[in-house]
């Protein structure tokens, strides 16, 4: 009796397992789509299976084919996984979003970070605490301004020397997984040779201070000075005229009087 339950319990087990094949395998079906199987006027082309965030390492399980209408195929649409694999994400992108060239750079040697950073950029990381790292709200991919304080003729002088800078990385992370505030101790930017110069000049002669910019910001565009209103000079008093008195003299010789006048 022992025996004959164990082999039925066998015969379910082996029955179930199939059941759960048979479903798994019809949903991968389901999920994947040849260009065989496509619609005469559709095209095969990549499409994220997975959140991908900024500054992934692309990986097979990222990845799906969807069918789109030849006329609305994006340009640089990539068509099959090996065309994308390996690549780095350079903007956070969204599940079921199709996948275009330009939104990858290609990873061939280095870190990740490398492949981020454009042909004629460089990147330079300063230290920072939780005041001059915007209270730990600055991610990669963020945007920043810098200001630079020194003093001149001990007079504290602050002005922005840059603008609209990429953050690259925060600490060792390139790549912005939550939204919540990190305090960082560094943080990795994007800017020309020039700008790099600028910002280590102005750490020597002083300190920096980040301010995190809004991504629909436009460039700034520095207010034009107010025309000073024209200084009236008063008309200078005209000097007095002397004042001119007159007086007589009287001289008198014996019978014979005489006057004659003078002026002061």
């Amino acid at each position: 009796m022992a025996k004959r339950r164990g082999l039925v319990l066998i015969f379910l087990s082996l029955l179930m397992a199939a059941g759960a094949a048979w479903v798994a395998n019809v949903w991968v079906n389901g999920q994947l789509v040849t260009q065989a199987s496509a619609e005469p006027n559709a095209h095969r082309v990549v499409a994220a299976a997975l959140s991908i965030p900024f500054a992934t390492k692309v990986e097979g399980r990222h990845l799906k084919y969807i069918e789109v209408p030849m006329d609305v195929m994006p340009t640089g649409a990539f068509t099959t996984f090996e065309e994308v694999e390996g690549q780095v994400s350079t903007t956070a992108i969204a599940r079921g979003e199709i996948l275009v060239s330009e939104r990858f750079a290609a990873h061939e040697r280095g870190s990740t970070l490398a492949a981020l950073i454009d042909k004629e950029m460089r990147a330079i990381t300063v230290r920072v605490d939780d005041v001059i790292g915007v209270a730990g709200f600055l991610l990669p991919g963020n945007t920043v301004d810098i200001l630079a304080a020194r003093k001149v003729d001990q007079r504290a002088v602050t002005e922005t020397i840059l603008r609209n800078i990429k953050v690259l990385a925060v600490d060792q992370t390139a790549a912005a997984n939550e939204s919540e505030p990190v305090i960082v101790r560094a943080v990795t930017l994007e800017m020309t040779p020039e700008q790099a110069e600028i910002v280590v000049k102005a750490r020597t002669e002083g300190t920096i201070q980040l301010t995190l910019r809004n991504p629909e910001a436009g460039d700034y565009i520095e207010p034009e000075p107010k025309a000073s209103a024209p200084v009236k000079v008063a008309a200078a008093a005209p000097r007095p005229r002397p004042v001119v008195r007159d007086t007589s003299v009287t001289v008198i010789r014996g019978t014979e009087v005489e006057q004659t006048k003078t002026k002061n």
